[in-house]
């Protein structure tokens, strides 16, 4: 590639991570974790990260110390009340999770109930099936809360805060697989495993992908990179790997639909076949269906789009009928046609389309 089209491609990448900046402004008013409207709401609402009531009840408000743990689509933030050091109840705040997902979670606020500090502390309280990420960040939450109420100091040693659990490392070592390995075997049965691998481990055991929500959260809150080791993996095989030459690697070679779609395609010989004609037509109707959302979200005037992308399906215990639906279908139709949702219609793969372009001439 020539060095006006590598300078074109950078320019491509920071457009991009211009409009995903541009998004999260508009709908958290957050950048990296940094509250736009910090003080007036803080104001506003009269917060305190600390507060004794009349009755002697301490209530640590989270919303500050986690603001960097990052749950499925955003923050979730706690007010934990405390009296004669003992845990009296835990209330979630207001938070952008997806519904779904937090009402499964959300049966883990009375663990702690009747525990001392202390206790509280040393419990191991394990993620909700279907609902990790945001089970996770209620654990943390807590830890950082009790901690802050116990004056410990709230930022613990950094490795604490590596995930060290068996599905982390595992999927974690899936990934690196699925980043490094393709670069150097193109053995057809590898790329079977692999993409067994994806689907079976970081869809359906982990629920690791990227999407609008996880990348609009992860710009307006912030990442915590030693918990959240395999979405950096996966950030870089999108976005920096292209730069090196290797375009539309996280769609072919790492994202669990995508590789579904390949494994299903596999089951049925027969393909149809489409001209060049229609190509182009469904090429442009992903184009402007992908204008159309950004619009959408850049107005404001729907932003509940990105709950409907067919990824959140592998969480099928907390995943929509609607959702579950659309990537069905999708899996299906992949049978006869060339993984059809990553071609003509997935608006991430569109985003990670643009940051890649170079020329106009570019076909890869």
């Amino acid at each position: 590639m020539s060095k006006p089209a590598k300078w074109q491609q950078l320019l491509s990448l920071i457009t991009c991570f211009l409009l995903v900046l541009g998004v999260s402004i508009c709908r958290d008013g957050k950048i990296q974790g940094h509250d736009l409207l910090q003080k007036e709401k803080a104001i506003a609402a009269g917060e305190d990260t600390i507060r004794t009531l009349d009755d002697g009840t301490v209530v640590v408000n989270t919303t500050a110390l986690g603001k960097d743990v990052v749950g499925y689509s955003g923050t979730v933030p706690l007010e934990i009340s405390l009296k004669d050091d003992h845990v009296v109840g835990v209330k979630a705040l207001d938070n952008a999770e997806t519904p779904e997902f937090f009402e499964e979670a959300s049966q883990l606020l009375t663990k702690w109930n009747g525990k001392s500090i202390d206790e509280a502390q040393r419990m191991q309280v394990d993620a909700v099936s279907g609902a990790t990420f945001t089970s996770k960040a209620i654990v943390e939450n807590m830890r950082r809360g009790l901690l802050y109420a116990a004056k410990a100091k709230a930022d613990a040693n950094i490795w604490s805060k590596l995930d060290l659990s068996a599905k982390s490392l595992v999927a974690l070592a899936v990934a690196l697989m699925a980043a490094i390995l393709p670069l150097f075997i193109k053995n057809r049965l590898y790329r079977l495993v692999q993409h067994v691998l994806n689907v079976a481990i970081l869809g359906f055991w982990c629920g690791t992908f990227l999407n609008y929500t996880s990348m609009v959260s992860y710009m307006s809150n912030g990442m915590n990179v030693l918990a959240l080791l395999v979405p950096v993996v996966m950030l870089v095989t999108a976005f920096v790997y292209p730069l090196f030459g290797k375009k539309s690697y996280y769609c072919t070679n790492v994202c669990p639909y995508g590789s579904l779609q390949e494994l299903a395609g596999k089951c049925v010989r027969y393909k149809i076949k489409m001209r060049p004609k229609t190509m182009k037509r469904l090429d442009l109707f992903r184009q402007i269906l992908w204008a159309v959302l950004m619009f959408c979200l850049w107005t404001g005037v729907w932003f509940d789009w990105i709950d409907y992308e067919p990824f959140s399906a592998f969480i099928f215990g907390s995943a929509s009928w609607v959702v579950i639906g659309i990537a069905l279908a999708f899996v299906l139709l992949s049978t006869v046609v060339v993984r059809p949702y990553c071609r003509f219609v997935c608006p991430t793969g569109s985003l990670f389309k643009y940051s890649q372009y170079s020329t106009p001439f570019d076909k890869k």
